[in-house]
């Protein structure tokens, strides 16, 4: 395994409000608790994730599904294993489902998303990739998002790409901080040894990815 690159702070040293929120992280995930005790390390970086999370991701004028695809989007494109392996349980419940996440990377072909879906990933993907834009992108959007649809969107992406490229180096992962909770894992990775298992297997999607960018 490799070596972890910045220590979790232990919940004794967090505040009360922190400590609620760590609660909440194993209850409910997204995110688990194993990031949150990173950020811990400076509480001013812990709320700043806290609050955006919630009020961009996790609520706000766009739903909260279009968001999670996207997010998901993003931990296949960074490759950031500890993001990638969780699923928002907010996102199951409005019907983001298991088999749209293997289609994520060819999505403009994929049977698996709508139009407004298609729409929403290639603006991650446009951010992701920096890739150039024209007038008809932007059509494609307005077809189907508002502009504040639109914003809400872009931080949500900007936000999660920007975490997961730093989580991604960091070799954190799931079942380390305040262990026994399934919340938010995805199918395969519920426990410790389900992970294990999971991630040594050859179809491992981290595995596909970097050896389609290597």
């Amino acid at each position: 395994m490799n070596k972890q690159r910045i220590s979790y702070i232990p919940l004794q040293q967090m505040t009360p409000e922190m400590i609620a929120e760590m609660e909440r992280c194993a209850r409910e995930g997204t995110p688990r608790p194993e990031s949150s005790a990173v950020r811990a390390h400076v509480p001013a970086c812990f709320w700043f994730f806290a609050n955006a999370w919630q009020e961009v991701f996790r609520t706000g004028v766009l739903e909260h599904a279009i968001k999670e695809v996207c997010r998901l989007y993003v931990s296949r494109a960074v490759v950031c294993e500890f993001c990638g392996n969780q699923r928002s349980i907010k996102g199951q419940s409005e019907g983001v489902h298991e088999a749209q996440v293997d289609d994520l990377m060819n999505f403009e072909k994929s049977a698996k998303y709508d139009e407004r879906q298609k729409a929403a990933l290639a603006y991650a993907e446009a951010i992701v990739w920096r890739s150039e834009t024209d007038d008809a992108f932007w059509e494609r959007l307005y077809r189907h998002f508002s502009e504040a649809e639109l914003v809400e969107l872009g931080c949500a992406i900007g936000l999660t790409y920007g975490q997961q490229s730093w989580l991604r180096l960091l070799n954190i992962d799931h079942h380390q901080v305040m262990a026994g909770t399934t919340a938010s894992m995805a199918p395969g990775f519920e426990t410790a040894e389900a992970l294990a298992r999971t991630k040594a297997a050859p179809e491992y999607w981290a595995r596909r990815e970097k050896t389609k960018a290597s």
